[in-house]
Parts: C-alpha cells; sequence; structure tokens
C-alpha cells in the first residue's frame, strides 16, 4: 500500500491477496498492528502526499486529488477536511508561502507520472513518414 499507494485501483481483495490473508482476517491483522483499518490508512497515505502537493506544487485542487488516488473531488474534499480541519483550497492558502516557490505544475505532473499517452501514440507509422 505504501508503493502503490496513488493507484486508485487499489482495493481490499488485492492487498489481502497479496499477504494470503482473507479480506476480513486481514482487516483484523492490519487494525490490530496499525490501529486503524487499511482503508484507513490508505487514506491517510493519500491526505499526506496531498498537503506536500497542496504546498508545493502548482496544481489544482482537481489534479491533486487524481495524483493522489482519489477518483472524487468531492470525496477528496471530504475526507481532507476531516483528516486536517482545513479545505484543500483554505489549507493551501494557510501554507504556502512559507518556504520556496510552488513547483510548476508540469514538472509535478511528470514526476507524479500525470501525463498520459494519447491513444495509439508510440505506435510505428506505416506512411513512409520521416518520425
Amino acid at each position: 500500500m505504501d508503493r502503490d499507494w496513488a493507484d486508485p485501483g487499489l482495493d481490499l481483495d488485492t492487498v489481502a491477496a497479496h499477504a494470503g490473508y482473507s479480506r476480513y482476517h486481514f482487516i483484523r491483522a492490519f487494525k490490530e498492528a496499525y490501529g486503524e483499518t487499511p482503508g484507513q490508512y490508505l487514506t491517510h497515505r493519500r491526505i499526506e502526499r496531498a498537503e506536500d502537493l497542496l504546498r508545493t506544487a502548482n496544481l489544482s485542487v482537481t489534479e491533486i486529488c487524481h495524483l493522489v488516488g482519489f477518483s472524487s473531488v468531492g470525496t477528496f474534499s471530504a475526507r481532507f477536511k476531516t483528516w486536517t480541519g482545513l479545505t484543500p483550497s483554505e489549507y493551501r492558502a494557510k501554507h504556502v508561502g512559507r518556504g520556496a516557490a510552488l513547483i510548476p505544475g508540469c514538472y509535478a505532473m511528470l514526476w507524479a507520472g500525470g501525463f498520459r499517452s494519447a491513444p495509439g501514440a508510440g505506435k510505428e507509422r506505416n506512411s513512409g513518414e520521416a518520425g
């Protein structure tokens, strides 16, 4: 979960199977070991990454939401506020300006793997054109 925290497809069944447990036994064992459920743990890791991006990158809240693995801006904002006490926009307003200049969004997106190839990109052309 720490390695693939940004993957929106990361789910409990996959993680439990990787650990060799049923989903229900995995939840109990994880909570006993870490004090929170796997879902809570993953949400907290994603919110921590979002906090960092809100402080350091010149990206929109929507872009950050998707980069950290949430598929819904509403869910992201609600969970962010529950965890930090501030909305993502309030958090940014409070914490930006306390350090280095914001990293341009294009660099942050490239670093986070946010640029996706267009469908069909990378296929060889068969028209004889210079590539």
